[in-house]
């Protein structure tokens, strides 16, 4: 059903898949898995993927589609671990292919099936007229990421804070702008030069278009939402970036296509290579169903991420109550410290007051 997945890419101008199989392994793991879940530590977590992240693997395994590691633990728990190349698909076509897995696996007989039609929306376009390599904002420096945990309670003391700015802020917006903000700060603090701040957050384009592409549509169907603060307090961040994301509808859809889509990422991509702009990026997966998976024994008890080769990058997800936020952050190891000591000390002052 999912055939590119069992495939290799081959590079040339067409991006073409060569069918070698995805790659399925299994490991023992001489602990227990609650000693994971309730200290997530990012050094262990990687070991329980079998890749490392794209442009740190080499060549052979940034050719690799799918790889799937299941780890087998002492106390008889499991942790299932997917890398899923970029290339290929994005988020949303990933949780479609777990679904259906799981679904197949209990036994499902109807199973949604996935459609590989984009092509006759966004037409394939060559990309070496952009002049921009795939990997551009990949850096080698050393990088920190850390889990922080916005709960229910927190989330109501933000949408409170920042009511006066937007009306019904959502917790995404709230935490993307707090996250946002800090950054702003750590900047400010290691650079006394003036620097723009610019907030880019992954826009999945399907639920957009008139009518919506179905979920199933698998691909890459996404953009990025591009927000920037006018203001040196920061008073507007919540707004920009809420205007930034609702213009990513159906009217903007009509005018990237026909091959303007690749038009419009370049511009992005020009924007980082210029220079003079401190970027913050996001991508949401708190709309993701991956705590409704289930392969025939339970739902998981702990879904996360792992780290990525991109400083200032931000993965938000749902916790396991679905009332709360996990943020994976990821940036460069000293500003992490400054970042961790400007959440406590707002931390403080929000017990305080």
């Amino acid at each position: 059903m999912f055939y590119p997945l069992g495939g290799r890419i081959q590079e040339n101008s067409l991006n073409r898949l060569q069918r070698f199989g995805a790659e399925f392994i299994e490991a023992r793991v001489h602990t227990r898995l609650s000693e994971v879940i309730q200290e997530p530590n990012m050094e262990e977590l990687k070991k329980l993927q079998q890749v490392e992240p794209l442009g740190q693997g080499g060549d052979d395994h940034e050719k690799v589609v799918l790889v799937v590691k299941l780890s087998y633990f002492d106390c008889g728990g499991i942790a299932l671990a997917i890398s899923l190349s970029h290339k290929i698909a994005d988020g949303t076509s990933l949780v479609a292919f777990i679904d259906a897995w799981a679904a197949m696996c209990r036994g499902e007989t109807e199973v949604f099936k996935p459609t590989f039609d984009f092509a006759s929306i966004f037409p394939p376009r060559a990309l070496s007229g952009l002049g921009h390599a795939p990997n551009v904002g990949m850096t080698n420096e050393k990088l920190a990421t850390k889990r922080f945990v916005f709960d229910k309670e927190k989330l109501a003391k933000f949408k409170e804070f920042t009511s006066s700015q937007v009306k019904d802020p959502t917790r995404v917006e709230v935490v993307s702008s707090y996250i946002w903000r800090r950054f702003m700060d750590v900047a400010k603090a290691k650079s006394s030069t003036k620097t723009s701040f610019v907030a880019v957050h992954a826009v999945n384009l399907r639920p957009r278009k008139r009518p919506p592409i179905p979920k199933h549509a698998f691909g890459n169907c996404w953009r990025p939402a591009i927000a920037m603060s006018e203001q040196e307090d920061g008073s507007d961040l919540v707004d920009k970036l809420r205007a930034a994301i609702r213009c990513m509808n159906d009217d903007f859809i009509k005018t990237v296509e026909n091959g303007e889509y690749l038009s419009h990422l370049s511009k992005s991509v020009d924007l980082f290579l210029k220079g003079g702009f401190e970027f913050c990026n996001f991508s949401s997966w708190c709309r993701f169903p991956v705590y409704e998976v289930d392969f025939g024994w339970g739902k998981p008890d702990w879904v996360c991420t792992t780290t990525l080769p991109y400083k200032n990058v931000v993965i938000l997800m749902s916790t396991p109550s679905g009332e709360g936020i996990e943020a994976w952050v990821n940036m460069l190891e000293d500003e992490m410290n400054m970042l961790e000591e400007h959440l406590k000390l707002m931390d403080s002052v929000s017990s305080s007051n």
